[in-house]
């Protein structure tokens, strides 16, 4: 295949494509790369990928890796504490399967790790994640629909409900468990029998009028606030597994056993009020994939056969045509056939002022319809719209091990086992060297028991992780995973592609000075016709204003030969020409009495190209392309925030590039640059800076994004490739939400950390208490649980900041 490339913003390196594929992005604009999807930063993260087997039950995405740097260490010294370790593979191998199951009924992330250890084991599962944030469980497995039941088996025996999830998943379909569902109505009617039996047997007890009447109200206490608590604890038991549940239950009873019956149960019913409360406000922060699912309609109005029929979204076809009134949201992505209106994009791009959009435009399913009334074809199915993907890239991203739960989830391991020994211990060794009564330490040894959940530690990661990247989707930045987020606060140096990215990326000819005979007509059609082979910016600029200047057909170009980095040449009508970049026009003609009129057109910031047949130069194409509004305010945002250092590569001309650095302030600008020395800035900027982030449009800086140690894409909403390739995706073309994305992984960065470090804190100031005696049993599960939701609440913070 004969190539002509445009280079990205290469005014001297327009690259086409004779063939374009558009539908795979095969098309190679700008960098000269094959855009591939295996998007390879030193963290291995996987980017949404859907490589789904054939067999799975669900589209849902697998976890990424997690892994974040090369060295095996993490974000540095700010991350030193949290050591990477992956957590499911990405590659399936032959007969086997990926399959997604929802699982309700966990209270905390305790109850996910017991899940997770019991699926573990079964015959034929390689690997299994359980994320109790987003109450999802991935397991890899054998093919085969008896695995599938084992599997759901096996999660029910331990005491919770699992829910095969399907591919296009709908919301209310896998809600068993959600607040106002019947089993958790059930379950917080118990907890309330429990608190009042539990008053009761207090009156009797401190008002004594009868302590055998107070016992049986504490015992029946017990069993309705601990009956779905001693369930698991039995279920994990049988499997061998020290979960909370069980350690819980094994306080409550010693308690009652050494005659503590209010405190046994107390701890009952402050356990069934914490994990209801946590339970609850967990949910809050996965309310964000829920509002995602509701924003799209169930049915639509179609036109078929000059009949209006309302079908459900699985029976429209691609090219259906959707009658779309005023007020309504848009059940489908496509393309606007008829008729115009004023469309509200926040719920897919996350700007909150409505676009115009008219005949040809593009609307995305999610959308509200303002006002106008028009028709639109169906371009994409249901589960492919751009919202969908949005909702399965969002579910992947909160569902991933960030570094900093990863090092959580192993300390937890060592943790629980080593406390419920201590406890062991300390019930035994005092009592037998005559250091105070049996029963006395045995009580400190249960509440040890009631220490040793690491309920508040293991939540305190996924809380925010999931709270920030459902905030992020919510306002139009789609973060894909906790390590790409911890790595994004972590950024000291961003990397800018021009063309679309400070820039409109709308490059339109503002002038054309003829330099020989031919007039500027003909100069416009000549290379136009030599510029119709390519998709590039600068091309479609060129052939735009011919076709609008006139529409006839362009001429044939024969013996058509690109010369890569540099322009093209072929026969027009007889002649040979060549259009490029003037230093490789000069190579070939020898004249340069055009240089200082390039030179007053580059101190404009406009990118040039010359038309040239075998010895003269013909004529000079002027090209110019508007700063966005946003650029100069989102840097100086972008600064403010901490990002030390900020550089332009482009493949334009050095004057070009420089002209617009300085309306920009930017500190460095790198110009007239391939492709590949696009890659080794970046790796340069790596090494003098650390974190090094770059934005581009996703699709012609692809190896510089992979480069980078996090690529953000801009227009994710437009373009599908960007949202398979990149880090971090804006969904619109709203500079504006990159310091937004920043400040958010930065406040998360800090929230994860505190909430670390405070739920380890708790832990050790009650271990110390309980060794000296100066604790208590209903002390150390208010400790517990009130950790717990100061975690949750602490990260729900992340919930509520704005790009505005």
């Amino acid at each position: 295949m004969s190539e002509h490339r445009h280079g990205q913003d290469n005014e001297h390196g327009h690259e086409h494509e004779h063939e374009h594929e558009h539908e795979q992005h095969g098309h190679e604009h700008g960098h000269g790369h094959e855009h591939r999807h295996e998007h390879r930063h030193g963290h291995e993260h996987e980017h949404g990928n859907h490589a789904h087997s054939a067999d799975s039950c669900c589209s849902t995405p697998a976890s990424s890796t997690g892994s974040c740097c090369d060295s095996g260490s993490c974000h540095g010294e700010e991350l030193a504490m949290f050591s990477d370790a992956p957590t499911l593979p990405s590659d399936l191998q032959a007969g086997e399967a990926r399959t997604v199951f929802q699982v309700d009924g966990m209270d905390c992330g305790e109850c996910a790790r017991t899940v997770q250890r019991v699926v573990g084991k079964l015959d034929g599962v390689r690997d299994v994640d359980v994320n109790f944030s987003t109450t999802k469980m991935i397991v890899i497995h054998i093919a085969a629909t008896a695995e599938l039941g084992s599997i759901a088996k096996a999660v029910s025996q331990v005491g919770y409900q699992p829910t095969l999830l399907d591919t296009t998943l709908d919301e209310g379909k896998n809600a068993s468990f959600a607040i106002g569902s019947p089993a958790r109505n059930f379950r917080s009617t118990l907890t309330a029998i429990s608190g009042l039996l539990l008053a009761v047997g207090l009156v009797f007890d401190y008002g004594n009028i009868s302590s055998t009447t107070a016992i049986l109200f504490y015992l029946f206490a017990m069993l309705s606030g601990g009956f779905y608590a001693a369930r698991s604890g039995l279920y994990a038991l049988k499997s061998v597994t020290l979960d909370m549940n069980f350690l819980m239950t094994v306080a409550a009873v010693g308690a009652a056993a050494i005659g503590q019956w209010s405190e046994g149960a107390t701890v009952v019913f402050l356990f069934a009020v914490g994990n209801w409360l946590q339970a609850s406000t967990m949910e809050r922060t996965r309310r964000s994939i829920r509002d995602l699912m509701n924003l799209t309609p169930k049915e639509a109005l179609v036109r078929r056969n000059d009949q209006e029929l309302t079908l459900p979204l699985t029976d429209l076809r691609l090219d259906d045509i959707v009658i779309v009134r005023p007020g309504v949201r848009l059940p489908m992505d496509g393309v606007i056939t008829d008729g115009s209106s004023h469309i509200n994009q926040a719920a897919v791009t996350g700007e909150s002022i409505p676009v115009f959009k008219r005949t040809g435009d593009t609307v995305y399913a999610g959308s509200l319809n303002e006002q106008g009334a028009f028709e639109f074809r169906v371009t994409k199915r249901v589960e492919d719209s751009t919202i969908q993907r949005m909702i399965h890239l969002v579910e992947a991203a909160q569902a991933q091990k960030a570094p900093s739960q990863q090092f959580v989830d192993r300390f937890a391991t060592y943790y629980t086992p080593l406390v419920v020994l201590l406890a062991v211990m300390v019930a035994i060794l005092p009592p037998l060297f005559q250091f105070g009564s049996f029963e006395e330490w045995l009580y400190r040894a249960l509440v040890l028991l009631v220490i040793a959940c690491p309920c508040a530690l293991v939540i305190s990661t996924p809380v925010s992780i999931v709270a920030a990247i459902g905030n992020a989707a919510k306002h139009g930045v789609l973060i894909k995973g906790g390590a790409i987020l911890e790595q994004t606060g972590l950024l000291r140096a961003l990397a800018f592609d021009k063309t679309g990215t400070l820039t409109e990326g709308k490059p339109r000819v503002v002038q054309i000075e003829p330099l020989g005979d031919l007039p500027p007509d003909q100069i416009l059609a000549i290379a136009a016709a030599l510029e119709s082979r390519s998709e590039h910016p600068l091309a479609r600029a060129i052939v735009t204003h011919s076709q609008t200047l006139d529409p006839t057909p362009l001429s044939t170009v024969q013996n058509f030969q690109a010369i890569p980095g540099k322009g093209a040449q072929g026969l027009v009508r007889g002649t040979l020409y060549r259009i490029g970049s003037p230093a490789w026009i000069l190579e070939n003609t020898q004249e340069a009495t055009w240089s200082d009129l390039v030179t007053e057109h580059h101190a404009q910031g406009r990118t040039v190209v010359l038309l040239a047949d075998e010895h003269h130069v013909h004529g000079l194409i002027a090209i110019a392309d508007t700063l966005r509004e946003e650029s100069a305010q989102a840097l100086t945002e972008l600064r403010a925030a901490g990002i030390a250092h900020t550089v332009m590569l482009t493949g334009d001309h050095e004057r070009v590039a420089q002209t617009i650095a300085e309306r920009l302030q930017l500190d460095e600008v790198q110009a007239e640059l391939l492709p590949e020395h696009k890659l080794e800035r970046i790796q340069e900027l790596k090494r003098r800076f650390g974190h090094v982030g770059m934005v581009g449009d996703g699709i012609n800086d692809a190896p510089a994004l992979a480069a980078a140690d996090i690529g953000i894409a801009m227009g994710g909403a437009g373009t599908d490739v960007a949202l398979e390739t990149a880090d971090i995706v804006l969904m619109s073309d709203d500079l504006h939400k990159l310091p937004f994305a920043l400040d958010l992984s930065r406040r998360a960065l800090g929230v994860i950390k505190q909430n670390v470090w405070f739920s380890i804190g708790v832990k050790v100031v009650f271990l110390a208490l309980t060794l000296v005696g100066l604790s208590n049993l209903w002390m150390a599960v208010f400790a517990d649980t009130g950790a717990a939701l100061i975690v949750i609440a602490n990260g729900m913070r992340l919930m509520k900041n704005s790009p505005d």
